[in-house]
C-alpha cells in the first residue's frame, strides 16, 4: 500500500512550470509524466536506508508525495522535495522588476520562475558538466549511463544518482567507455575523490557567506566548469547575477529580439542589465515562454 505525505505550497507557485522549467525534468533518475502531470525522482541514503521512488503530484491545493518505502525519513523527504522544487524561494523581487515588461509579465501572472534542481548541488555539478559542449542528447545519455551503471538499485527496479564514493572509485577509462564521457572523464574522477575525501564540499554553495563573484571563481576552481557552468550553477543555487550564455540561449535570442542575425554577447547583456541581479533568470524565463504558450 504506498504511504502519501503531504505538502504544502506557496501562492506563488506553479507545479507545472517548475518541474518543466528546464531540462533537468527529462534527466535521470528524475522522470515526468503528461499522463496525469507528475514529477518522480529515485531517492537514496540519507532520506532512507535503501533507494526509493517518489512521485510528487498536485493535490488539494498543494503536493502529494507517494511512495512505497516503510523506512523513510519523512521530515528529510519533506525538505528534498522542497528543496528540489525551489518552494521557499522568494521571488517576490523578480515579480516586481518585470510586471511592466510585457514580455515577461506573463512570468508573474503563471506564477513561474522557480527552476528545477537535484536534491544535491554535487549531483547538479555533474550535471551541468554533463551539458557542456554536446547535444541535448549526449547529455541525457551521459546521465543516463551514470545512473544505470553506478547508482543503486530500487526495489522497484528505478536507480538512484550514483554518490561521490561510487563515482571516485571507477577509473577514467570507465568514463569514456561506459559513461561516453569523453574529456569529461578524469574531471568526474577528480570531482568525485575531492567530494568523497572532504576535499571539495559543493553543498556549501548554497548558503556561502560571499559576492556572487567571489562564488563563481570558487566554482571554476573545479575542472570542468568555466563561465557558463558556473553560471548555471549558481542559478541552481539562488543566484541569478549570470546569464549562463550557451549556444542554445543565444539562438533563441537571437530570433526573438534580434531579427534572427547574430550578435555580440554584450548587446545580449545589455538587453538584460536592468534586471539587475536577477538578469540570469529574466533571460531564461523570456527565452522559455513559448514552451507554456
Amino acid at each position: 500500500m504506498p504511504r502519501t505525505l503531504a505538502i504544502e505550497v506557496p501562492k506563488d507557485f506553479s507545479f507545472r512550470h517548475t518541474i518543466q522549467s528546464h531540462g533537468w525534468c527529462d534527466l535521470a533518475p528524475f522522470e515526468i509524466s503528461g499522463v496525469k502531470l507528475t514529477l518522480s525522482y529515485v531517492f537514496a541514503y540519507p532520506i532512507a536506508s535503501s533507494p526509493f521512488t517518489a512521485i510528487v503530484s498536485e493535490a488539494n491545493g498543494g503536493l502529494e508525495i507517494q511512495y512505497s518505502a516503510s523506512k523513510v525519513d519523512k521530515k528529510k523527504l519533506e525538505s528534498a522535495v522542497k528543496h528540489i522544487l525551489r518552494l521557499d524561494d522568494d521571488l517576490t523581487t523578480f515579480y516586481e522588476k518585470i510586471k511592466e515588461e510585457s514580455g515577461l509579465a506573463w512570468v508573474g501572472k503563471a506564477k513561474a520562475g522557480r527552476l528545477l534542481r537535484s536534491p544535491t548541488v554535487f549531483e547538479d555539478l555533474v550535471k551541468t558538466i554533463c551539458t557542456t559542449n554536446c547535444s541535448w542528447a549526449l547529455t541525457k545519455k551521459m546521465t543516463t549511463n551514470l545512473v544505470e551503471k553506478l547508482g543503486s538499485k530500487s526495489l522497484d527496479g528505478g536507480r538512484a544518482f550514483p554518490t561521490a564514493e561510487a563515482m571516485a572509485a571507477m577509473p577514467d577509462d570507465f568514463y569514456r567507455a561506459e559513461i561516453k564521457a569523453g574529456y569529461r572523464s578524469p574531471y568526474f574522477v577528480e570531482i568525485a575523490q575531492a567530494v568523497a575525501a572532504g576535499e571539495l564540499d559543493p553543498e556549501s554553495w548554497l548558503d556561502a557567506d560571499m559576492s556572487t563573484s567571489d562564488l563563481k571563481k570558487e566554482m571554476k576552481k573545479v575542472k570542468g566548469v568555466g563561465d557558463y557552468a558556473a553560471e548555471n550553477l549558481l542559478k541552481l543555487v539562488g543566484r541569478y547575477d549570470g546569464l549562463a550564455l550557451d549556444s542554445w540561449l543565444r539562438s533563441e535570442f537571437y530570433k526573438k529580439h534580434n531579427k534572427e542575425k547574430i550578435c555580440s554577447d554584450k548587446k545580449i547583456e545589455k538587453h538584460y542589465k536592468k534586471f539587475g541581479d536577477w538578469k540570469g533568470l529574466a533571460i531564461w524565463c523570456d527565452m522559455t515562454e513559448r514552451w507554456f504558450a
